[in-house]
């Protein structure tokens, strides 16, 4: 680590902080198709968002536009089967529900590190990808109180990598990149765009698959966090 002292963190949220339920998962899936009329394999699930993923390239200079997300559910219903044109309807939907916070859990070593980091005198923050509106979230998982600041890139209007959301987050928390440090799981979008504007960053790798390569920390829970402070 470098040795200026950390004196503020921003967290990612979606696979970071929270995690989907069931209604995001294939049978949630198949339950979305059902009621549009399609017929998909909820066995295939893995395989399609898989499979999906590099729709989510098709961001022009990382402007954030939902119907990327749209194109990007509607692929997955394909991967596992569905067809017709009550795909995109469905595709809208699910992505429309992803902002509800009633789908999604938070991962049980988040609050006691997120409120030991907030004892410490550490600011906290979150830079999001997603639509979910992050005041919600907050109240949503009694968070209430910790966060100092927080972007969305549906109101920013850049999605992460693209420095001006962290440049946005650091200027809210008012602190400096060199002070800062980023914790998020995507190297990509996370950990190598907080770096381009001069943050530290920490990955985090729930999954018991092999970590990416990567000369940042790595770390399989939040209660590795603080131990790198």
């Amino acid at each position: 680590m470098n040795a200026q002292p950390i004196s503020a963190i921003f967290f990612d949220v979606d696979f970071t902080l929270i995690y989907p339920g069931p209604t995001f998962q294939g049978e949630g899936y198949a339950r979305f198709c059902a009621r549009h009329g399609i017929a998909v394999d909820e066995s295939r699930f893995g395989h399609a968002v898989r499979a999906a993923s590099s729709v989510l390239d098709e961001a022009q200079q990382h402007v954030y536009d939902g119907e990327i997300f749209v194109r990007y559910t509607g692929r997955i219903i394909q991967e596992m089967g569905g067809t017709g044109p009550a795909v995109a309807d469905c595709a809208r939907e699910i992505y429309d529900e992803w902002a509800e916070n009633q789908h999604f859990f938070l991962y049980d070593d988040v609050e006691p590190v997120l409120r030991e980091l907030s004892r410490r005198g550490l600011k906290l923050g979150l830079i999001s990808n997603s639509h979910r509106p992050l005041e919600s979230f907050q109240q949503h998982f009694e968070l209430d109180g910790l966060i100092a600041a927080a972007v969305s890139s549906s109101e920013h209007g850049y999605m992460k990598p693209h420095p001006s959301i962290f440049t946005a987050a650091l200027t809210l928390a008012g602190v400096q990149a060199s002070e800062s440090m980023m914790v998020g799981d995507s190297l990509s979008h996370d950990i190598d765009g907080a770096r381009r504007v001069g943050m530290r960053g920490v990955l985090v790798h729930r999954s018991d698959d092999p970590a990416p390569q990567t000369d940042v920390p790595v770390i399989r829970s939040m209660n590795e966090l603080p131990a790198l402070l």
